[in-house]
């Protein structure tokens, strides 16, 4: 049986009874499929975890996460195979749903595709001033089907979701902070003063009486989760097979604008 300690691509520490998952994956922490895998796993050890009452998540480097690894997709696009599983991705949103104590999201760096979601179904989340946010799998030729359809209308509506999911733009941390996608934009030396002091407040609240409202909002969240994403993740990955994608893969890896023929 896994634990934290055996997981290769995210490093998990204490700082008193916060766990500390830093996703590792150089240079960008883009998820392939190993990472993929581990995260769908990583939030359900964090929450047996005996020795933490608040979690914390972050990445290494200059980044949170740039989201799916595009070499590895060029692989499969060649071989015709998927080094990511829909169980999986399941897994890692409901996993961040069911955990009882509380997420926080470190937002370090840039978070896309995947990245940005996995920081948007954290429970509270600070950001760099220095960072951007975005969900740019449209960009990729592929349906924004891992819980980007659901999380982001919830935050910031139906009419400004569609308009960035149906682009894939980018959003500062300011404008992402005024539209209340996130919690809080925080200038980058200040990022750890802002998340571990927050932490340490829940640290040292009613951790039951913390717990169980958040398991309470999360309710409808996750009834909304569970009617969208068997949909989301099968139209997405349909478009992981269609030409719009390879054609995608192939023009960022040739530094070029990708000509899509909107299939």
């Amino acid at each position: 049986m896994k634990d934290l300690g055996s997981l290769k691509l995210i490093r998990s520490e204490h700082r008193g009874r916060v766990l500390v998952l830093t996703l590792d994956h150089p240079p960008v922490n883009a998820v392939n499929g190993a990472l993929h895998e581990e995260l769908a796993e990583v939030f359900r050890l964090a929450e047996a975890d005996p020795d933490s009452d608040v979690v914390v998540l972050t990445g290494a480097g200059r980044a949170f996460s740039g989201g799916g690894d595009l070499r590895e997709m060029k692989e499969c696009v060649e071989t015709g195979t998927m080094k990511l599983d829909r169980v999986h991705a399941k897994q890692i949103i409901f996993s961040m749903l069911d955990m009882e104590k509380p997420l926080i999201a470190r937002v370090n760096g840039h978070a896309h595709g995947l990245g940005a979601t996995l920081a948007l179904f954290c429970d509270i989340i600070f950001m760099s001033t220095d960072a951007t946010i975005a969900d740019p799998h449209v960009k990729a030729g592929v349906v924004a089907g891992d819980g980007g359809a659901v999380i982001w209308p919830q935050l910031i509506g139906y009419a400004r979701a569609k308009e960035y999911l149906m682009t894939g733009k980018a959003m500062s941390a300011a404008e992402a902070e005024r539209m209340g996608l996130i919690n809080h934009a925080v200038a980058p030396d200040k990022l750890d003063e802002a998340v571990y002091g927050f932490a340490q407040e829940l640290v040292e609240g009613a951790r039951d009486a913390i717990r169980w409202t958040k398991v309470s909002v999360n309710i409808g969240l996750k009834q909304l989760a569970h009617s969208i994403m068997d949909t989301s993740l099968a139209y997405e990955w349909h478009t992981f097979q269609a030409p719009d994608h390879a054609e995608a893969v192939s023009a960022f890896l040739e530094k070029r604008k990708p000509n899509f023929g909107g299939r």
